[in-house]
């Protein structure tokens, strides 16, 4: 860890967050970071954010005023930090395995103006989750920001990672009739800086409107279990001196190419963002 990187709370014991994640499909892990850390966290976003909107592809819709952008590891500076948070890594293992791998690296920013989200899970639900009633992957989010009622929190149904998408559009997007339910069921979260969430992508959730004149960007690290596939979504590669400066226990979870110099990322997603521009 680098220095002044987390905070002396207590961290959550993994089997408490098991439980949530299989429960509502949230928990988190308040205070695992100080707010300086954020913070310089915020400035590595608003650099990548800056550089992606600079070019075609970097940067993709998820509804108006709203983006995503992938990013590579070695444009984060706390992304060892991060990967190698002791509450992050049992909670990986508890849930993936002791091989989980470690398949994405980006940030959502919704901007002032942006709109309520459409209800959506981030992609279909797999066959052994449909099957085994078993996760294979977790979103691990950071907010770059205190947040307030007024920037559009994120809202989820607790306990919806396990409803049959077998009618919902695209497999990710319920249909308009069920938001009733969805709503009667949803959860605002305000997350501070510092604070880690994990969740299951399947479940129901939506980004609220911005009414405030502030951006809120969160950071989004995804991981799977081995076999879960959503690695072929993603594109994020580390250079070799990168690669060789990571301690071994990370590297044994970023399966990613190494390469001598970093291509930009052209975001994917198309269909989420094509969706999510009706909202």
């Amino acid at each position: 860890m680098t220095e002044a990187a987390t905070t002396t709370a207590p961290f959550p014991p993994a089997e408490d967050a098991v439980r949530d994640l299989y429960g509502p499909g949230i928990t988190a892990c308040r205070g695992a970071f100080t707010p300086e850390w954020a913070d310089r966290m915020r400035e590595d976003i608003d650099a990548a954010f800056a550089e992606a909107r600079g070019r075609e592809g970097g940067a993709v819709g998820r509804g108006p005023h709203r983006y995503y952008v992938e990013i590579h590891p070695e444009q984060l500076r706390g992304f060892v930090d991060l990967v190698d948070h002791p509450w992050v890594r049992a909670v990986s293992e508890a849930v993936l395995g002791p091989d989980y791998r470690i398949v994405e690296l980006g940030f959502d920013v919704p901007l002032a103006g942006a709109v309520n989200q459409p209800w959506h899970r981030d992609f279909p639900m797999p066959e052994e989750t449909r099957r085994d009633r078993r996760l294979t992957s977790l979103a691990f989010n950071l907010t770059a920001v205190d947040t307030r009622e007024d920037m559009g929190p994120f809202e989820i149904a607790p306990g919806t990672q396990w409803d049959d998408g077998a009618r919902f559009g695209h497999a990710m997007f319920p249909r308009r009739e069920d938001y009733p339910r969805y709503a009667a069921l949803a959860e605002r979260k305000y997350p501070q800086r510092g604070d880690i969430s994990a969740r299951s992508a399947l479940t129901i959730h939506r980004g609220t409107a911005n009414r405030s004149q502030d951006p809120r960007p969160v950071l989004v690290l995804g991981v799977d279990a081995p076999g879960a596939g959503n690695d072929g979504h993603h594109d994020m590669a580390v250079t070799r001196g990168f690669w060789e400066s990571l301690p071994e226990r990370v590297r044994a979870h970023l399966v990613c190419p190494v390469v001598d110099e970093l291509a930009p990322i052209v975001q994917k997603h198309t269909i989420e963002g094509l969706v999510m521009g009706d909202a």
